[in-house]
C-alpha cells in the first residue's frame, strides 16, 4: 500500500496561524502550554467563550506573551485546531502503520478509530468543528478525504474515476465526523452505539462504490 505519508505529511502551502514561530525549545514549550490552556477551556466551556485573557490567566502567562504568538482569539482556536488535526493525522498515520490493511474498510476503519481515541484522549479535540473545513488544493473535497483517496488508489485495485472517489470519500467522513462527535456528546466515553453506526454507515455507503478492491501491497 501507499507510504502513509500521503496521510502525515503537512501541506506546505497553508498559511498558519501563528503570528510568530518558534526557533527555541523554550518558545516551543511556551506556545504548547498555550494551547494547552486554550484547550483546557474549551473543553470545560466551549470555544465560542475562549478569550486570550482567559487563555493567559490559564498558562499562567502575560496577556503579552499571549499576543506575541496569536493575534486574536480566533487565531488561538485556529492554531489550536492545526494541533489537533495534525495530531490526528499522525496517530492515522502511526495506526495504518500497525495495522494489517487488507481491504478499504480496514483503511476506513482505521480513520474512525482514531478519531474516537482523540476524541477521549485530546483535549479541546472538539475544536476541529470550529472553523471552515480544509479543501484540497484546486478542489472542493475536504483535505483528509482527498489524501485519503490518494493511499487507497495508491494501494489498491480501484477501477473508479479519482473526483468520484474523493467527493464519496469526503460525504463518508462527514457523516462519521457528526455521529462521532455526537456519540461524545451523550457520553464523555463515547456512545458505542452511535460509534458503531458510523462504521455501519460509512460501510454501506463506501460498498456501491469500493467493494472488490483488494490490497496490491503491504504498507510501506
Amino acid at each position: 500500500m501507499a507510504n502513509v505519508d500521503l496521510i502525515r505529511r503537512a501541506e506546505t502551502s497553508r498559511k498558519r496561524s501563528i503570528r510568530t514561530e518558534p526557533t527555541q525549545r523554550r518558545s516551543t514549550q511556551r506556545l504548547n502550554a498555550l494551547l494547552d490552556a486554550a484547550a483546557e477551556i474549551v473543553d470545560e466551556t466551549g470555544f465560542d467563550r475562549l478569550t486570550t485573557q482567559m487563555v493567559a490567566e490559564r498558562a499562567g502567562a502575560s496577556i503579552g506573551t499571549v499576543y506575541r504568538y496569536f493575534p486574536d482569539r480566533v487565531a488561538v482556536l485556529h492554531a489550536l485546531r492545526e494541533r489537533a488535526i495534525r495530531r490526528f493525522r499522525e496517530r492515522v498515520a502511526d495506526e495504518m502503520e500497525r495495522a494489517e490493511l487488507e481491504t478499504w474498510r480496514d483503511v476506513v476503519d482505521v480513520a474512525l478509530d482514531a478519531c474516537a481515541t482523540l476524541y477521549r484522549d485530546e483535549p479541546g479535540f472538539t475544536v476541529v468543528h470550529a472553523g471552515q473545513r480544509e479543501t484540497a488544493e484546486d478542489d472542493i473535497e475536504p483535505e483528509f478525504a482527498h489524501r485519503m483517496a490518494q493511499l487507497i488508489e495508491d494501494g489498491f485495485d480501484v477501477e473508479t474515476d479519482e473526483p468520484e472517489l474523493r467527493f464519496r470519500l469526503g460525504v463518508a467522513l462527514e457523516i462519521a465526523d457528526a455521529l462521532i462527535s455526537r456519540a461524545f456528546e451523550r457520553d464523555p466515553a463515547g456512545d458505542e452505539r452511535y460509534l458503531a453506526e458510523a462504521k455501519r454507515l460509512v460501510h454501506h455507503y463506501l460498498a456501491e462504490h469500493l467493494d472488490g478492491v483488494r490490497a496490491v501491497s503491504s504498507v510501506a
